[in-house]
């Protein structure tokens, strides 16, 4: 599938960058041949065990290539992972082999799952994007082909590690997926190509929305007795920066990350604003609305639209217009997509010139499909660069709106600012990487126009 294409400048990028610790313990390490085994059973260990980790480890098992099994389970709860547990059983019980003695609870839980597989198996990692670089650093260590969510970094200095071991795991031959479904979408694919065949003419403008109610863990209200404040930020992990990205780049990515598909490129720049609306007693990081300019490297652009409001008018849904005519990429949600064609800039019924019949294959599965199917058959599969940089151009629109500033692509590759440096020492017992302001009562807030080069 084609891919988005940086400017010569983003690739020199790493030249210049200082030696990653987490990717030059790597070194030297010789990893054994990473497909199938000689007896075909492909492993897998969940780390992550919420609705995504879930999700993720029934569409592994429903692969029909070969025998696969769900052997390890992780996760910092154990009411998570025995529900996860739970759930995976009523659906997938004859692929299902976690003893008690492999369900593994707490911060070092990722390595001892890792540990139960051998080269040619695969470990989901669908915990927040923060523990992303640390979990696929191991994975690669040992040998592990690895799937992990989106988006896979947060902010500039996960996103240049990530690049890193992104290289690292392509020397060992190792399989990664990241979860972008949307790129393994057939009907978003034969849309590409009628783009790329000239059917809508030269590419001038792409809009995206994503404008619902809240979602997920958007909005937090302040701790509750009984939790740490670290275990209370992981399981609101959408509202907080440090974890997530916040709700932005949670939620935003696979619009802003299909139109680039369709353009092949990413912006060069971005202009943002937003803002916090009826927040009652909600501390956590995120605006409640983001409007954001990107701009390619030809002049085109692209619009966004994000809002986490009830009882306002919602829309999920990407469009494309070109020269000749204009495109659905996605309708409601992820899939269908429904993608359509039309004759010019209206999208009218009347005006339809082609649409991709239904129904569509889910592209949940397909990205295991493809990335099993590329494990047994030993093929060429690293959606690690794509998926480190549509996380950054997803970053860049989120600080752009945070700090009232334009950001540009090397502007957030280079910003200095990584939420949570320290990601890779906390124990139950470690502070959290955000605490309170002990006067304002509640979190860090971005503060745009005031603070101008970091977002909180």
């Amino acid at each position: 599938m084609t891919e988005p294409k940086p400017e010569a400048s983003r690739r020199d990028f790493l030249k210049t960058t200082g030696t990653v610790a987490a990717v030059s313990a790597l070194s030297g390490v010789t990893i054994p041949a990473v497909h199938a085994a000689e007896n075909n059973l492909i492993q897998v260990a969940l780390v992550g065990c919420g609705g995504r980790g879930t999700g993720a480890a029934s569409n592994a098992l429903s692969v029909k290539d070969g025998p696969i099994k769900l052997v390890a389970m992780a996760d910092v709860f154990k009411d998570r992972l025995d529900d996860s547990y739970e759930n995976i059983k009523k659906a997938h019980s004859d692929k299902l082999d976690v003893p008690e003695d492999r369900k593994f609870i707490g911060f070092d839980a990722y390595k001892k799952a890792v540990d139960c597989l051998k080269p040619g198996d695969v470990v989901i990692f669908a915990t927040p994007p923060a523990f992303r670089w640390v979990h696929f650093g191991y994975a690669i260590q040992k040998g592990i082909n690895t799937f992990m969510e989106k988006p896979v970094t947060v902010d500039g200095p996960s996103t240049r590690k990530m690049l890193l071991l992104g290289e690292e795991a392509k020397k060992k031959n190792l399989k990664v997926a990241v979860g972008l479904m949307c790129r393994h979408c057939e009907a978003r694919e034969e849309l590409l190509k009628r783009i790329k065949d000239g059917q809508i003419g030269d590419i001038i403008m792409l809009r995206a929305y994503r404008q619902t109610g809240p979602v997920g863990s958007a909005l937090t209200e302040a701790k509750p007795d009984g939790i740490s404040e670290l275990l209370y930020q992981i399981k609101r992990f959408h509202g907080f920066l440090w974890a997530s990205g916040g709700c932005y780049s949670d939620f935003l990515i696979h619009n802003i990350d299909e139109c680039c598909w369709m353009k092949e490129a990413w912006p060069v720049q971005a202009n943002g604003s937003g803002g916090r609306e009826y927040r009652e007693n909600y501390v956590d990081q995120n605006f409640d609305t983001y409007s954001v300019e990107y701009t390619f490297g030809d002049g085109a652009k692209m619009f966004l639209e994000g809002r986490n409001i009830p009882g306002c008018h919602q829309e999920f849904a990407s469009y494309v217009h070109g020269t000749k005519g204009s495109a659905v990429i996605s309708t409601n949600s992820h899939t269908p997509a429904r993608c359509r064609i039309y004759k010019g800039q209206k999208i009218a019924k009347n005006d339809l010139v082609w649409a991709f019949p239904q129904p569509e294959a889910d592209p949940y599965q397909l990205e295991w499909d493809h990335l099993i199917s590329a494990i047994r058959k030993d093929k060429i599969h690293n959606e690690v660069k794509r998926g480190a940089e549509a996380s950054l151009v997803t970053s860049m629109g989120r600080m752009a709106c945070h700090t009232g500033q334009t950001i540009t692509f090397e502007d957030m590759l280079a910003c200095s600012h990584e939420f949570a440096p320290d990601v890779d020492k906390l124990t139950m017992e470690s502070p959290a990487p955000l605490q309170v302001d002990p006067n304002l009562k509640h979190y860090p807030w971005p503060q745009p126009g005031i603070n101008r080069d970091r977002e909180y």
